[in-house]
């Protein structure tokens, strides 16, 4: 029976060119990072199911591969549910192993913590694309810095990471927790609410206000009232302009942590800037949630005009690390969508790779003496024989990432000097 050598639906082969690209963009963005004073690290894919399912990961929690026990026998007892038979789970963000990881090593740490992660994470969700089960993503954190001082270094970084790699003329957008704390507040809402509020009001791009209305009332059985007031709102202060922001949210939301405005003042002042020197803007967008369930203040996206979806977004979250550690500290995070990225660029940047074309005639001492030589001079250089017609095997070359070559053969003078070809 022949067998089926297609990856798992929603994850995907890589071939030597499409990783040759993903390095490229990996090695751009690492370099920012590591200018701005970020350390990587590496967290394990497995956490406990308790962790995963603390309901902090918003609707990303239904999404979680959970993986069964060791040692589980059949037929499985009377009674056992799934509950029983499961302990572990694959991350679905980088940031909930962050805070263990943060919780087990504080005291090796410096303070603040400037932290850079990439890996992969899973979420069972339904493929399409530019969607998968399995993907990487890779995070800022800065852990031990109360200030919006975070938030302003944090956006500057993954600004001059997106430049890095070509992707200019980007519009960040900000938005806070405490101003949707505020807004179902003054809607007359119950805080034990306000989470159902946040994760359905994520949804605004997807299914419009008409939708979010009905799942609001219908489904999570809000008062229609209430939901009005908060769309009225939204709608109004969605067309703040930037110097009247800060009094304009202090007249509308009376009842707004007088914190939060003062921060977000802060940040447009800080960012203001960029403007100028990284071609980046910035807006207001009362929209703008987040759907993470652990987010406590300013909250944040990057957008760029020829990608459909967010290139980047993060925010801040004060309290997550204490249901480690025992203790808040204050914590505020950004994660670059890679995979997004990367389509978006097209694969068109990839690192000079030489290959050394030899016939069959030629002896392996001079094949290695050549390829030696050209990595001397910092290439990167494969030997390849030559076989076939000479043109196929170069357009063949050219589709496994080769960007030159040189040709041996038993005819070429010794004493001549190489010449290298591009190809493509």
């Amino acid at each position: 029976m022949k067998t089926d050598n297609t990856p798992p639906r929603g994850t995907r082969d890589l071939l030597p060119a499409a990783v040759a690209d993903r390095d490229h963009v990996l090695a751009a963005i690492t370099e920012v990072y590591r200018h701005h004073g970020y350390h990587r690290i590496e967290t394990p894919a497995l956490e406990d199911i308790g962790r995963l399912t603390g309901g902090q990961g918003g609707e990303n929690e239904k999404l979680i591969y959970r993986v069964l026990r060791r040692g589980i026998t059949e037929p499985l007892a009377e009674g056992v549910g799934l509950a029983d038979l499961v302990d572990l789970g694959l991350r679905f963000d980088l940031t909930v192993p962050l805070t263990r990881f943060y919780g087990a090593h504080h005291a090796q740490l410096p303070m603040p913590f400037r932290s850079f992660q990439f890996g992969p994470v899973w979420r069972a969700e339904r493929p399409q694309k530019g969607r998968y089960r399995q993907f990487n993503q890779c995070d800022i954190d800065i852990i031990g810095e109360e200030s919006v001082l975070a938030e302003v270094e944090l956006i500057e970084a993954t600004i001059g990471a997106l430049d890095a790699v070509g992707l200019t003329g980007t519009t960040v957008r900000i938005s806070d927790r405490r101003l949707l704390a505020a807004l179902a507040e003054h809607a007359g809402l119950p805080a034990e609410s306000w989470d159902g509020l946040f994760i359905t009001l994520d949804k605004l791009d997807k299914i419009g206000w008409e939708g979010v209305t009905k799942e609001l009332v219908e489904s999570r059985g809000l008062p229609a009232e209430s939901v009005a007031v908060v769309r009225t709102q939204i709608e109004r202060l969605q067309a703040v302009s930037i110097d009247t922001l800060v009094d304009t949210l202090a007249d509308a939301l009376p009842t707004m942590d007088e914190r939060a405005l003062t921060d977000l003042g802060t940040t447009v002042a800080a960012l203001a800037p960029l403007a100028e020197t990284a071609g980046s803007s910035w807006e207001f967008d009362p929209t703008l949630v987040r759907g993470m369930g652990y987010y406590t203040g300013q909250v944040f996206e990057i957008v760029h005009p020829d990608a459909g979806s967010s290139l980047a977004g993060g925010g801040r979250y004060d309290r997550l690390i204490g249901r480690t550690l025992g203790r808040d500290v204050p914590a505020c995070g950004f994660s670059i969508g890679f995979e997004r990225i990367v389509d978006l660029l097209g694969g068109t940047r990839r690192d000079q790779q030489v290959a050394v074309l030899h016939e069959s005639e030629v002896g392996i001492d001079e094949v290695l003496s050549v390829a030696r030589a050209l990595r001397a001079e910092g290439r990167s250089v494969a030997p390849v024989r030559r076989r076939g017609k000479f043109g196929a095997q170069l357009d063949r070359l050219t589709e496994w990432g080769f960007t030159s070559f040189v040709h041996l053969s038993a005819r070429r003078d010794p004493a001549a000097a190489l010449e290298e070809r591009t190809l493509g």
